[in-house]
């Protein structure tokens, strides 16, 4: 368990803007910058070159009426961009911790909920609505707009378009689109920008057929991958994404692309 803080804790070199409120249990780590107007609220632990820009209020009691006001934390790992009026809360007895990890851009009026836990590098886009106990893993793109059901996942270098309705956990490597939200590909832009060769996104290309290009249930589709397509990484990665799916996955799409 975190420490609970007698005094703010604020590391060298942090800017700390006009009327911005921090409360005693908060640690903040050097060289970030703090706009106007920000609440850093109890329980809040910041790493080192964080950003977070007018209006964000950081620490907040979940919104959850399970809460009985348990000691929580949320804990904001380093070099992170949060924009104007994000609002990310602290967590609840189920996991005790709300955690932003390193990297991440949040831009404007996102909301992050009780409990979740967002990975390294993820793009969260403005206005997403995050419920409580939602996983997002490393280097994930969620779109303006999108709402995300609480305990969904969503997968490792996944992009989810804008105006998206997240009720079903969403593999990783791919775009997901439409409405209701279905695969719509694998996404080759951001797994070519990442480092990925022709080769490795082939192949999760060729596991994605298996998956939702030919008409089979999951099981099917899993059972063929395993026996079908040589072990891998991404392989590994998208077959156990699919066995700890706790809301199913999302569908292929099913219409006329």
């Amino acid at each position: 368990m975190v420490d609970r803080l007698q005094h703010a804790q604020i590391g060298k070199n942090v800017y700390i803007g006009n009327f911005t409120t921090i409360e005693e249990d908060v640690l903040i780590g050097d060289n970030c910058w703090i706009g106007n107007n920000v609440n850093i609220l109890n329980g809040t632990r910041i790493g080192n070159n964080c950003e977070i820009h007018a209006g964000a209020v950081l620490g907040g009691n979940p919104q959850d009426l399970k809460y009985q006001g348990e000691y929580t934390t949320l804990e904001i790992g380093d070099n992170n961009c949060i924009r104007e009026s994000v609002t990310i809360n602290r967590g609840t007895h189920s996991k005790g911790k709300t955690v932003l990890g390193n990297g991440n851009m949040v831009m404007a009026n996102a909301h992050i909920g009780h409990d979740c836990q967002i990975g390294n590098h993820c793009i969260i886009g403005f206005s997403v609505g995050m419920a409580g106990e939602v996983v997002v893993d490393d280097w994930a793109n969620i779109s303006g707009l999108t709402g995300i059901h609480q305990f969904s996942r969503i997968g490792k270098h996944c992009m989810i378009s804008g105006l998206s309705r997240v009720v079903k956990d969403v593999p990783p490597f791919i775009i997901a689109a439409r409405e209701p939200l279905a695969y719509a590909g694998v996404n080759r832009v951001g797994l070519k920008r990442r480092g990925f060769s022709t080769q490795k996104i082939e192949a999760i290309q060729d596991i994605y057929r298996f998956l939702f290009d030919e008409k089979r249930n999951v099981s099917q589709a899993v059972e063929q991958i395993e026996q079908e397509l040589p072990t891998s990484e991404e392989r590994n990665e998208v077959l156990n994404f699919i066995q700890y799916a706790t809301r199913g996955i999302i569908k292929g799409y099913q219409g006329i692309y």
